[in-house]
């Protein structure tokens, strides 16, 4: 999974971590303010850095908290046990946790050879990496990155632990931080990053939820990415055997779209893809996203963008 050198240098016991194998208890003042449950960027990251890592402290309990960064845990050995939001997360090797700021989140202790890392990220660091995405603003690329985002408390975990190139990027991204700071060390990581989120955006599939309503908004979201064209909420709801009233109000209140909304907003993004990258005449576009009524789409391509799909081509 993770090379053996790496994962050995992740694995010496820290001072902190001494201490508690010696009966202290886990010392809040290292993550954050006195009566605060919210763990604060400034005391883990040296000033002017976007990001940092640090190996997951073990032999802890770390009580209910929060989080004014974002942060990612990444998985090398072993397991850990996350209660998210009420929920319980078993983190396995190769997998991957996203916290939004405003996630709850309390870890049990971990073992010896339970090997994590933390990654403690500050939005704006994300700028850059999401611009790498490029192409299309989808609902489901729009409901990831606004996890990320403000005070979310959403929550994202990736059962990706055979998805190789993942598995590589994520060790480049910590030896990277893990080495001697270099002049470029911030655009690698971003760029990594970057990387990272291209391909996780190719296996929303391993997005596990930890709620029935969590579930039915990302099959919603990948059933629009797939079925742009032609798809409908109620073959999605019969699909996958959800009331189609209950699953309309769903989607609007994890949204703030319907589900009409969030169709067009798809179509549209592929009709603006498909002319800045393809020679297509407009009317075919309009057609191969789904419109009949190609007067329709001209018109609300306009509203969305400004300007007609002709003058969007360039």
């Amino acid at each position: 999974m993770i090379d053996e050198h790496l994962l050995q240098k992740l694995s010496a016991v820290s001072p902190e971590e001494q201490e508690l194998l010696e009966g202290s208890e886990i010392q809040r003042g290292i993550y954050m303010e006195a009566d605060s449950d919210i763990i604060d960027a400034k005391k883990l990251l040296d000033t002017g850095r976007l990001i940092d890592i640090r190996p997951h402290t073990r032999f802890a309990h770390f009580p209910e908290h929060r989080h004014n960064y974002v942060e990612v845990v990444y998985m090398c050995q072993g397991t850990t046990t996350h209660i998210v939001n009420g929920k319980e997360i078993v983190l396995h090797p190769g997998e991957l946790l996203f916290f939004g700021q405003g996630a709850k989140q309390e870890i049990l202790p971990a073992g010896e050879k339970d090997i994590a890392v933390n990654f403690i990220i500050l939005p704006q660091f994300f700028d850059k990496a999401l611009e790498m995405l490029g192409g299309e603003e989808t609902p489901l690329r729009k409901f990831i990155v606004d996890s990320l985002r403000g005070d979310n408390a959403n929550c994202l975990y990736f059962q990706v632990a055979d998805v190789i190139p993942i598995q590589n990027l994520m060790e480049n991204l910590i030896r990277t931080l893990l080495g001697s700071p270099t002049l470029n060390r911030r655009s690698i990581c971003q760029n990594t990053m970057g990387l990272v989120f291209m391909q996780l955006l190719n296996y929303t599939d391993r997005l596990a939820s930890q709620t029935a309503e969590e579930t039915a908004i990302v099959h919603v979201l990948r059933y629009i990415e797939e079925n742009y064209r032609t798809g409908s909420l109620t073959e999605i709801a019969g699909r996958l055997h959800y009331d189609l009233y209950w699953l309309s109000r769903e989607i609007k209140r994890r949204t703030g779209k319907t589900y009409k909304e969030l169709l067009q907003e798809k179509r549209l993004s592929q009709a603006a893809y498909f002319l800045k990258n393809t020679g297509l005449h407009v009317d075919e576009i309009g057609a191969a996203v789904g419109y009949s009524n190609l007067s329709y789409f001209h018109r609300i391509f306009a509203e969305k963008y400004g300007m007609s799909p002709k003058k969007y081509r360039g």
